[in-house]
């Protein structure tokens, strides 16, 4: 099944269908002409199956928690707040760029919403400042994939949904291997300051400054606190923390901060309640379709062709990246884990890989994989936002996806980077 579904599948990608009916016609047109009528039906019935689960709910939740912080112009705060401690640094608003999107990871946990909240703001501004609109967008698409990998992350919900694995354990994997996409992408613009003439430095802001910036954002900034607070202390469960987070987001903006009006509320959550359809359509078809592919036997046989091409866990481990790496090219990373985590995941347990630590490859991996064209999510909003072609942020993001890849193998061939957070904690034995 999977030899026909993947050529089919690419092909209803070329001619421009959506994503979920790819995932959906694919299947049952080759069940169709297998004669397998009867399995259609059960193809149909588990898009709901797939979607009806109460650890998904998270996922509309903190899309709410985003668009209110979005709506309440909580990103303005966090902006000034990373200004003042990196803006002195080469390149000043390049680094705000990147430290901003680590700590506006840590409310939204959605590259898109990344992209939508600081690229509005900040490629303007650096344009302004003396950067090309084309290097600003370049480094704003690929300092967005951090947010799916700093916890919360509506990514890693999905993956610890399909495998059965700690949600609290793959948020906290995430965090090391985040920071370092981070402090790698801020490494390499200081290494492209002269060759792209970067802005000198700003002045240094004084303490006073960085104290009240700190003030500014002291309650946005609380939000990852309390969400991780709540899931590790075992006060409320993922789903239940991106509840609190929406409701402390609608707090903050009406309340505390008074940027958020009561009129914007029914904006706010019909953007919230679209966003979340799409994402969990998406997450039915590909159940779907799981269903499908394992009457087939399709992981048993995929897994028989991995294990004849080596039995190195360490060659697998580089091929399958990539393997992910080209996936990343035309799925985007909740289907493609839907998809691929149930039968790539045992076939690295049974090889001694901790099955945490091959969770983090698969989202990272898949996460980069939205700044590669053809179909790079990150790239198509990022063109949107900053009025350039795909192709110019494509090209504007080689750089930083290179040190990106490099993040990629290192945390692959380095499980300690990625276990230790949830071993001190006591989520990975």
């Amino acid at each position: 099944m999977l030899s026909l579904f993947l050529p089919l599948f690419i092909v209803f990608l070329l001619f421009g269908l959506p994503i979920v009916f790819g995932l959906i016609a694919a299947p049952a047109l080759i069940l169709w002409w297998n004669g397998q009528e009867r399995d259609i039906v059960l193809l149909y019935r588990n898009i709901y199956a797939g979607m009806d689960s109460f650890p998904l709910m998270a996922i509309p939740f903190f899309m709410l928690t985003g668009e209110l912080m979005n709506r309440a112009g909580i990103t303005l705060r966090i902006v000034r707040f990373a200004q003042a401690m990196v803006g002195h640094m080469r390149g000043g608003l390049a680094q705000v760029n990147v430290v901003d999107s680590m700590m506006f990871a840590g409310i939204s946990g959605s590259a898109v919403a990344d992209v939508s909240a600081l690229g509005a703001m900040l490629i303007p501004a650096m344009e302004k400042e003396g950067y090309t609109r084309r290097f600003a967008a370049g480094i704003t698409a690929a300092s967005a994939i951090i947010g799916p990998i700093i916890p919360p992350s509506g990514i890693m919900i999905i993956y610890a949904y399909v495998m059965g694995e700690s949600v609290a354990a793959l948020f906290l994997a995430g965090i090391v291997p985040g920071v370092l996409i981070g402090i790698s992408l801020m490494v390499m613009i200081r290494l492209l300051a002269n060759h792209y003439d970067l802005p000198a430095a700003t002045k240094r802001a004084s303490w006073r400054d960085r104290g009240r910036a700190m003030i500014g954002a002291f309650w946005p900034l609380l939000t990852p606190v309390i969400i991780m607070g709540g899931i590790l202390g075992g006060v409320f469960t993922p789903t239940e923390a991106a509840a609190i987070a929406a409701g402390y987001a609608f707090f903050l903006g009406l309340f505390v901060i008074g940027t958020l009006k009561f009129k914007d509320i029914p904006g706010i959550l019909m953007r919230a309640a679209m966003t979340s359809a799409v994402v969990l359509l998406l997450i039915g078809a590909a159940m779907a379709f799981k269903t499908v592919a394992s009457l087939a036997h399709t992981p048993e046989l995929l897994a028989d062709l991995f294990l004849s091409l080596s039995d190195n866990p360490l060659v697998l481990l580089f091929l399958v990246n990539i393997l992910l790496f080209i996936v990343g090219m035309f799925l985007d990373a909740g289907p493609a884990i839907i998809v691929l985590g149930p039968i790539l995941g045992p076939i690295f347990t049974s090889l001694g890989v901790d099955p945490v630590h091959f969770a983090i490859i698969m989202v990272v991996n898949l996460t980069v994989g939205l700044l590669t064209p053809p179909m790079g999510l990150v790239l198509f909003v990022t063109a949107s936002v900053s009025g350039l072609k795909v192709e110019t942020v494509a090209k504007a993001v080689m750089p930083f996806l290179l040190a990106e890849i490099v993040v990629i193998f290192l945390i692959t061939y380095f499980p300690a980077l990625t276990l230790t957070v949830p071993r001190l904690a006591g989520f990975v034995d």
